[in-house]
Order: C-alpha cells, then structure tokens, then sequence
C-alpha cells in the first residue's frame, strides 16, 4: 500500500512539473538551430517559476527550466539568496516542433551540492541540443517577496579531443525573476541587466517649495 500511495505521489509531481515546464516553454523565445554549437559558447534561455509541493515540506519550491543549442553534461544553478535543498531529480524532455513539450527522455542528471547553501551542481547528460531540462529547488522565503530569487545558469560538456578529456563552459545565463509574480517596484530587471532605480521627484518638489518659502520669509523679515 505504501509502495502504491509513493507512485501515485511521484507521478502527481512529475505531471505538475510537466506542465509548469510546458507553461514555461511557451513563454520562452526560441534558439536559431541555424546557429553552430560552440560549447564554449552556447546559447541557453530558460525561466523560473512556482515549483511542485514537496511532501513533508513547508518550504517554497521554485520550478526552473532552460535548453541550450548543444549537448551538456553537467550544470550549476546559482542563486542570491539561500537555497535550501533540491529535492528531485530534473526531467529532461524532448522539444518538439512550435517549442511544444514532447516526450520525457532517458537523459538524466543527479544534483546535488553544499546545501542549505547557494548554488545546485549537476551532472548527467542532455546528450543533444534543444532538450529541456527541468527541476525544481527549494528556498525559505515566499516566491514574490523581496528580493526575488534570480538565478544564474552555467552549462558544461566534457568531451574528448585528440585522446584527451576536454571540458567547456558557457555562461552565466540569467534565468530571471519568477514568472507569475505581480509586478512590483524591481520589475523589469535581472541580476545581469538591473533595472536602473526610479527617482522619486515629489520629495524635491517639495524641498524646493520649502526652501522658496523660507527665503520669502527671510526676504519680508529684512524690510
């Protein structure tokens, strides 16, 4: 019976995922597959959004998802704020004509790392381009509240060149803010590209019609 009840639990994670993943797809723009694959320098896109309740857990789950154009063998996820555990492992899944979600594959990736912690190091394989890799990682404070987790993405293929194992890394690619948040002051930026602070001019306004004021009063005062 508890084999049953864990079953029915996993695959009702693994469909909740599936379909954050696919909503989070569609608000992806699209790599040119036109474009050469230097695994030095890869493209990568992804997104952050609310992640699947975890049992047992209390704690916010923030959902991510990114492809590149090439094959990868191992990524990090780094956040700003502390990260406190990464419960499953991520699903990679097939990316099929129109950027539409297809069919769960066999690559797969084990994460890990010091956690509570910042960063989620993984390592398995997407072993050709445009697959989606998919997971989920958990932080103490609420989704939406300041300051937001913006997480910073690094991909790396080992391969072999002339007999020997050579390793290349692409990034950092900013996941972004979560998706599905109201709007707020922070709005509109990222940990690469911050959105340049908004000055308030009401308070000077005022200081200026306070200090007009005040040198009428030294103006009649000297009459």
């Amino acid at each position: 019976m508890h084999l049953k009840e864990t079953a029915h639990r996993k695959a009702r994670l693994w469909l909740l995922a599936s379909v954050g993943c696919a909503a989070m797809l569609l608000a992806l723009p699209a790599i040119g597959h036109a474009e050469e694959s230097n695994p030095n320098n890869y493209n990568c896109i992804g997104s952050l959004a609310k992640g699947a309740p975890q049992e047992g857990s209390e704690e916010q789950q923030v959902g991510y998802s990114f492809y590149c154009n090439g094959p990868i063998t191992g990524y990090q996820v780094q956040a700003q704020v502390p990260i406190t555990s990464a419960p499953e492992p991520p699903n990679v899944n097939a990316i099929e004509a129109g950027l539409k979600l297809g069919a769960q594959l066999k690559d797969t990736f084990s994460c890990g790392g010091e956690l509570p912690g910042y960063a989620v190091n993984c390592v398995g394989s997407a072993k050709t381009g445009y697959e989606m890799v998919s997971g989920q990682f958990s932080i103490e404070k609420k989704l939406c509240a300041e300051p937001r987790v913006d997480a910073l993405l690094t991909v790396a293929y080992a391969y072999l060149e002339k007999g020997a194992v050579t390793q290349a890394i692409s990034g950092p690619f900013d996941l972004g803010r979560p998706k599905g948040c109201p709007p707020d002051a922070q709005s509109g930026g990222t940990r690469l590209n911050p959105k340049a602070p908004v000055t308030s001019h009401k308070k000077s306004q005022k200081h200026k019609k306070a200090g007009a004021k005040k040198a009428a009063h030294r103006a009649s005062a000297h009459r």
